[in-house]
């Protein structure tokens, strides 16, 4: 999907000036970052956070959202554009937009709220003190994705191909890679790997797959070029995993990750230490310990597919 710039979507808006100091009564003002197509669950979950700590929004805190419709390339621009705003924090949703929001600032907090080890991906020196201007909470992504293709396998027997799409320039889809490809031979399945850069390629790859050719659909963490939601639409035709339990609410066959919204939450509490004054570099970085198996058996009985008693047992959440 082409967009000219990034497109601003303001839950409230965001006003000049700077953190306020003790006994200052404006709002504080919390810009948000995103490569999806709006405000995301994680999101949703930090300003439930702040509010189940007490902060009532538009009168302490005011979050302003730039997403930018799975155009990666548009996050740079986006990043400095929300920079420019002067917000006293800045929150991020996936890797990608991480990365971005690190680029444009190296002065105003900014707190992760998902994506993969900040460690392993160069943007903190550790997670006990991450130094600079990021803390945040790690869903761990791409750590969670060979046991994602297991329970696939399993939730699904006569799986041995499947094919995962991904964006061939996001860190987080290639580190997402790199473990199923290890995951893919330990569990004698047959990873079929198409690497893209444009929603045509996306969109061909994946709506031409062909039950003759795979069986089943792996879908990427990261919403870059709309792969999770192209593979959404193929899900009433066969097998789809995601990593996010939020596309197997809207028709997903399974998912396995961490809770994102939980992820928000949990964020708050460090959005509240930093607005109390500590240094983002010396809060440690958290991971999100909810993870969950979610099952769509209504997809299911749509697919003609028996999901074993076995995964049934073992989800935390069975939509019927």
């Amino acid at each position: 999907m082409a967009v000219t710039a990034a497109v601003l979507a303001l839950l409230a808006v965001l006003l000049g000036g700077t953190m306020p100091a003790s006994g200052q009564t404006r709002p504080v003002r919390i810009g948000a970052l995103t490569e999806s197509w709006g405000p995301t669950p994680a999101f949703v979950g930090l300003r439930d956070g702040l509010a189940a700590l007490g902060y009532r929004e538009n009168e302490d805190f005011v979050i302003g959202v730039r997403f930018t419709q799975g155009d990666l390339e548009a996050l740079r621009d986006a990043a400095r554009e929300l920079v420019e705003q002067r917000p006293d924090i800045l929150i991020v949703s996936l890797t990608a937009a991480a990365v971005a929001a690190a680029k444009a600032t190296s002065r105003i907090p900014i707190v992760l709220t998902g994506g993969g080890d900040p460690v392993r991906m160069g943007l903190v020196k550790s997670f006990a003190r991450p130094g600079g201007n990021i803390t945040g909470v790690t869903a761990l992504g791409p750590e969670l994705a060979a046991k994602r293709l297991e329970l696939f396998r399993d939730a699904v027997p006569h799986l041995r191909r499947v094919l995962f799409v991904y964006h061939a320039t996001d860190p987080l889809a290639i580190l997402e890679l790199t473990e199923y490809r290890d995951a893919a031979k330990r569990l004698g399945l047959q990873l079929v790997e198409r690497p893209v850069t444009r929603i045509e390629e996306a969109r061909a790859a994946i709506g031409g797959a062909s039950s003759t050719e795979v069986d089943g659909l792996l879908a990427s963490e990261p919403v870059g070029l709309n792969i999770p939601g192209l593979v959404l639409e193929m899900a009433s035709r066969m097998p789809t995993m995601f990593p996010n339990s939020f596309w197997t609410e809207r028709g997903g066959l399974a998912s396995y990750s961490a809770d994102y919204y939980a992820s928000g939450r949990q964020a708050a509490r460090l959005v509240d230490k930093i607005i109390k004054g500590a240094k983002p570099g010396e809060i440690p970085i958290e991971a999100n310990p909810l993870i969950e198996l979610v099952v769509n058996l209504k997809v299911a009985q749509q697919l003609l597919l028996n999901v074993p008693a076995a995964v049934l047992i073992r989800a935390d959440r069975v939509i019927e």
